[in-house]
C-alpha cells in the first residue's frame, strides 16, 4: 500500500481512535512500503497466528495475536509479539471457541485499539505469513477496520498454499502432515491454529526451498502460491 493510498483511506474512512492512538496510527500509515523484491536473505517477514471466537452472528471475533519476525531467513526470538484483546463486554458466555493458538482462549486482555496499534508497529510494512489464511485473513482485516477505522491492505503469504507448490511430491494436506514431513515437533492440536514459532519454522523450510528453485523474493512467493506451481512469474 502506498503512502497516498494509506492517507486516502485514512481521510475517507476516518479513524476510530484519537489522541496518542491517532498519532500512532498516522505514523504507521505514513510508513513507506517495503519492497517485495528484496532477496529473502535481506528481507523481514512477520509470521502471525491468531485466536478467534464465534460470536453467534456468523462472524468471528479476534481474541489474540501471536507473531514472530523472521529476518534474513532466521527466526528472531527477540522479535516476538503476543497479546490478548480485551472482550467488548464481560461474561460473553455465548461466545464459542473456533480456532485458537494452542486451543485455549486467554483470560483478561488489553484494550483492542492498543493491541492492534502495537501489532501494526511491530509489523511495519513487512509481508505477513500465515498457515491457512481462509477466513482468518478476512477476520483480521475486518478487525483492523472495526477497531481502528481504517482498511488494512497488506501482502500475505499463505504457507498452506505455498508449500504444496514447492513440494508437490510431499502429499501433505494439513499442518500435522507438513510438520511430520519436515521433522518438526507438532505443538498444535487438531482444533488449533499453529503457533507463530511453528509456522516460522515452516517458513524457513519454504524460504530455503524457494531460493533453490529460483524464487528469491516475496513477490515471487506470492506469484507461486497463486499459480500453485514453482516457477518464475
Amino acid at each position: 500500500m502506498t503512502i497516498f493510498a494509506g492517507a486516502l483511506d485514512y481521510l475517507l474512512g476516518g479513524p476510530k481512535v484519537g489522541g496518542q492512538s491517532e498519532e500512532r496510527l498516522r505514523r504507521w500509515l505514513a510508513l513507506p512500503a517495503t519492497s517485495l523484491a528484496l532477496p529473502h536473505a535481506r528481507a523481514r517477514y512477520v509470521v502471525v497466528a491468531t485466536e478467534t471466537i464465534r460470536t453467534g452472528r456468523r462472524r468471528d471475533r479476534l481474541v489474540a495475536i501471536d507473531a514472530v519476525a523472521v529476518e534474513q531467513m532466521q527466526i528472531d526470538l527477540a522479535g516476538c509479539f503476543a497479546a490478548t484483546l480485551q472482550p467488548p463486554r464481560a461474561g460473553a458466555g455465548a461466545d464459542v471457541l473456533r480456532r485458537g493458538i494452542g486451543g485455549q482462549v486467554k483470560q483478561g486482555g488489553v484494550a483492542p485499539e492498543l493491541v492492534m496499534l502495537a501489532f501494526l508497529e511491530f509489523l511495519g510494512r513487512s509481508p505477513l505469513v500465515v498457515f491457512g489464511a481462509d477466513g482468518g485473513r478476512a477476520t483480521f482485516e475486518r478487525s483492523v477496520k472495526a477497531i481502528l477505522g481504517v482498511p488494512f491492505r497488506h501482502s500475505w503469504i499463505d504457507l498452506a498454499a505455498l508449500l504444496p507448490a514447492l513440494f508437490p511430491e510431499a502429499g501433505c494436506t494439513n499442518l500435522g502432515d507438513w510438520l511430520q514431513h519436515r521433522g518438526l515437533a507438532d505443538t498444535a492440536n487438531d482444533d488449533a491454529r499453529p503457533g507463530a514459532i511453528v509456522t516460522a519454522q515452516l517458513l524457513q523450510v519454504a524460504l530455503a526451498a524457494a531460493t533453490r528453485s529460483g524464487l528469491v523474493n516475496a513477490w515471487q512467493l506470492i506469484e507461486c502460491q497463486q499459480a500453485g506451481r514453482v516457477g518464475s512469474p
